[in-house]
């Protein structure tokens, strides 16, 4: 882009006398450009060996010098936003902004104590420096480690403070394994020195499990407040596990992708997030509840894999909910626009996403029953690899096991079942229902 800046500006800084002449009218833009310079170059050239002063040659030095400033000019201004201006601001590129698997983005989304914050940013930088191929940075890897302990040691009593009576006993021993047993730091270290990547990689992921653990025992309910016309909705104040059987529509089997025999029925396994989607995933919660789901027939889009059953039937609508990243709590019936740098906390842009499909009405509005399987696939979305559809629906929760089996979902497949099997206390129910025009 820089170049295409210095280009456009150099071109509008050339002196008008020096238009190009039948020749150069012969050549592209570019080579016009090319021809003009090698010109102006000759013509300091000779200037320079030239001692006269006549008007037309004073004239044409003036013009060249003139031309000579305006190009530095513009290399100036080029320098100054290729070095002033981020990477974002240009092309926006947010690669490392947007977490990849659905489990990191629901770790991300907790909303926890700024400590275990601290000591989990430490860690996912861990994670992205194993991925660096060939020489790995373990120095910095330790010095990761030694932070995350310092945090942890100097912040007991805030860490474990933060957790409810009922749970403090379950935090105590998850607070003393990530710093002492098997599969926390000190494991972290060992692989470290050992310059063990494969063994290293297992325990991140341990140490990463728990304190996600901790952060979700210090995150008892809403950290906000939802607004006076939602209070009717069914809400979840936290998480859910929701277990969908499907069964092939034609009588064929699922193939284990880790090997095993193949099944007539296979399980899709998904975490609903309350947190930062506490209407969408509470009304799908309800529905899992109410049986709406069992015997519904899939289809298969594009990127997508759709709940097939009516949508609105149920009189009522659920608002547009997304939670901006770094925001403290969910925007309803606005999209966000991501090409102004807005992203959401839980993104659509991972392997299993889920979501509720818009309303036939309007697309401030989600379908009150509708709800869709999200199939990224980097090779058809936009710079950075975000989804072209980012920041427009309400994603609520991820696919965190069974994704291998939505490649194998076909047309005609059917939701055999779906369950709550986690998260009912976090569930509550109005005895109003909700209606909204």
């Amino acid at each position: 882009m820089a170049s295409c800046v210095a280009a456009m500006t150099l071109a509008g800084s050339r002196p008008a006398s020096h238009a190009p002449g039948p020749v150069a009218a012969s050549y592209s833009g570019h080579e016009q450009l090319s021809f003009h310079r090698r010109g102006a170059r000759a013509r300091v050239i000779s200037a320079s060996h030239r001692r006269t002063h006549h008007p037309s040659f004073v004239a044409e030095d003036e013009g060249v010098l003139e031309w000579l400033r305006g190009a530095a000019a513009a290399l100036a201004i080029v320098a100054q936003i290729s070095v002033s201006l981020p990477v974002n601001a240009v092309l926006y590129s947010p690669d490392t902004k947007v977490p990849r698997t659905g489990e990191l983005a629901l770790r991300r989304a907790i909303p926890a104590n700024p400590n275990m914050k601290a000591i989990q940013e430490s860690l996912e930088d861990i994670s992205y420096l194993l991925r660096i191929p060939q020489r790995k940075p373990y120095g910095s890897m330790e010095s990761d480690v030694k932070k995350s302990m310092k945090i942890a040691m100097d912040n007991k009593e805030a860490i474990l403070g933060s957790i409810p009576a009922e749970h403090k006993e379950e935090g105590a021993k998850l607070y003393t394994s990530l710093l002492e047993e098997k599969g926390g730091f000190q494991t972290l270290l060992k692989y470290i020195k050992e310059n063990d990547p494969d063994k290293l990689s297992i325990a991140l992921a341990s140490s990463l499990d728990t304190v996600a653990e901790l952060e979700l025992l210090q995150a008892p309910g809403l950290s906000f407040l939802l607004p006076q016309q939602y209070l009717e909705y069914p809400r979840l104040t936290g998480r859910g596990v929701v277990e969908f059987t499907v069964e092939k529509g034609d009588g064929s089997t699922f193939f284990p992708t880790g090997g095993g025999e193949p099944k007539s029925v296979a399980t899709i396994q998904v975490i609903i997030d309350g947190y930062s989607a506490p209407l969408t995933a509470g009304n799908f919660a309800k529905l899992v509840l109410d049986g709406a789901y069992d015997g519904v027939t899939l289809k298969c889009a594009s990127q997508a894999i759709i709940a097939d059953n009516e949508t609105g039937k149920n009189g009522y609508t659920v608002p547009l909910e997304v939670k901006p990243a770094g925001q403290f709590e969910p925007l309803y019936r606005t999209p966000l626009s991501i090409q102004d740098g807005e992203l959401p906390v839980l993104p659509m842009s991972v392997y299993g996403a889920v979501a509720m499909a818009h309303s036939v009405d309007s697309d401030e509005y989600s379908s009150p029953t509708q709800f869709f399987f999200y199939l990224y696939d980097k090779r058809n979305s936009g710079l950075g690899g975000i989804s072209f559809d980012e920041g427009q629906f309400s994603v609520f929760g991820y696919t965190t096991d069974g994704r291998d089996v939505l490649s194998q979902i076909k047309t005609g497949d059917k939701i055999r079942s779906a369950k709550l099997v986690q998260g009912r206390e976090r569930l509550v129910l109005p005895s109003i229902a909700p209606e909204e025009s």
